[in-house]
């Protein structure tokens, strides 16, 4: 790992002195950012340290924290002191990670920045007096994050390690009937993370609720009779997110053979991630896919062409195919299209579309089609699509288990791609 970090400092080395020398800038800082309060308390807000500066250490930084660029010198880590008895101590992590760092101790009093020559760019929250507006910086640097490097890649891997471990720990307490409560314990124990570590709220949805796309309660009691589990949930590892979703039945029957389905079309789709596609067209191909599904699953009569016409498997997949993954779980640059901050936003087609761009090798993706019996969306079909020909005695069936989402974490290649999730879940059975 230290090879490939140190591979990785120097990447991220050149593509901040092309920004400098583009910019004019003499030196860029990176903020982590600063701790938030809940109104009227003392009690901070869960804190997640700016992309940009965590990108550069192979650990969890926390606020207050300063990254300091400039061309021909080793970057300079501005390290938080704090002379405080109310919280854990903070020291500087150990480890080889620092042969290319410069490390600066710093109070929050001290005047670290006084010595920064004049041309100097902030990127990050609270931008400081000291700094000179730079458009276009944040846009241009963002770009390059899409395509990720093997040191950020290798840490997905890890994440989806132990997210998958996880999720194996979620579905045998649903099989024992456990509440939504007591599965996402179980996730968070076995993925070895707290909630508030974890890169995303984790969806824990039985029944009825695995259609409810973000549901964001844990019952705590148990549920009689649970037939579903949608478990959205991933993992961290020193920064880096996995974003997984599994969907568990506990019968063998009609439902069962929809997720399996869906399971095999969601892993063609994996397959088809390879350099140079449109993920436009990748959502284009799930919707086909969805229609394909409605039809051969006697949900809906007609063909494919007719139920596209009429945009009915937006009613079953009214979401995008999946995202960019990194340092964010809906990483930042999927509409955008150059470094001068070009945007392709989505169409009225594909409105939720989080990612428009041509694929290139080694940016990681997610592939996430869905089908969900959502009483919403199906009482505005039926009032607003004449002709739907929708079995709605069938859906009315399927409607008490919710809905289906598989999702993986795929790194795109020239051919074949690397499914990180799958290999995870293979190498932890």
């Amino acid at each position: 790992m230290t090879t490939l970090y140190q591979e990785h400092i120097a990447v991220l080395t050149n593509r901040y002195e092309d920004a400098m020398v583009h910019f004019g800038l003499d030196a860029i800082v990176l903020a982590s950012g600063e701790k938030s309060y809940y109104f009227q308390d003392d009690h901070t807000h869960p804190f997640q340290a700016y992309s940009g500066a965590q990108q550069w250490l192979p650990f969890t930084i926390g606020a207050e924290t300063y990254i300091l660029l400039q061309t021909g010198k080793k970057p300079t880590l501005v390290w938080p002191v704090r002379d405080d008895f109310w919280h854990a101590p903070n020291p500087i992590p150990s480890g080889d990670w620092q042969q290319d760092w410069d490390v600066s101790l710093a109070r929050k009093t001290d005047k670290w920045f006084t010595a920064l020559p004049k041309n100097v760019a902030w990127l990050g929250p609270q931008p400081m007096t000291f700094a000179v507006p730079c458009e276009g910086l944040k846009a241009y640097v963002d770009f390059a994050k899409a395509v990720k490097t093997p040191f950020e890649i290798q840490a997905m891997r890890q994440a989806n390690l132990r997210g998958a471990t996880g999720h194996m720990a979620a579905k045998e307490a649903f099989l024992a009937g456990m509440s939504e409560l007591e599965i996402h314990l179980a996730f968070l124990e076995a993925s070895q993370q707290t909630a508030a570590q974890e890169p995303y709220p984790g969806i824990v949805g039985l029944n009825e609720h695995a259609a409810v796309l973000h549901y964001e309660h844990k019952a705590i009691e148990k549920m009689a009779n649970s037939r579903t589990l949608l478990i959205d949930a991933g993992a961290n590892e020193h920064g880096y997110a996995s974003d997984i979703t599994r969907t568990f039945v506990r019968h063998d029957d009609d439902f069962s053979a929809l997720v399996n389905d869906l399971d095999t079309m969601e892993q063609k789709l994996c397959r088809s991630a390879v350099a140079g596609v449109s993920f436009r067209d990748l959502h284009k191909d799930t919707l086909a896919g969805i229609a394909t599904l409605l039809h051969d699953h006697k949900i809906c009569t007609l063909g494919v062409e007719e139920q596209l016409a009429k945009r009915i498997p937006q009613v079953f997949f009214p979401h995008g195919l999946g995202h960019l993954l990194g340092l964010q779980v809906h990483d930042v640059g999927g509409h955008q299209v150059d470094q001068a901050g070009t945007l392709s936003l989505p169409n009225d087609d594909a409105p939720f579309l989080r990612l428009t761009k041509t694929l290139e090798k080694d940016m990681v993706i997610t592939i996430e089609p869905g089908l969900y019996f959502i009483p919403m969306l199906l009482d505005k079909m039926q009032a607003n699509i004449k002709d739907h020909g929708c079995d709605m005695t069938r859906i009315q069936q399927f409607m008490p288990y919710g809905g289906i989402r598989i999702e993986d974490n795929v790194v795109v290649k020239n051919d074949l791609p690397e499914n990180l999730t799958r290999e995870a879940f293979t190498n932890i059975s």
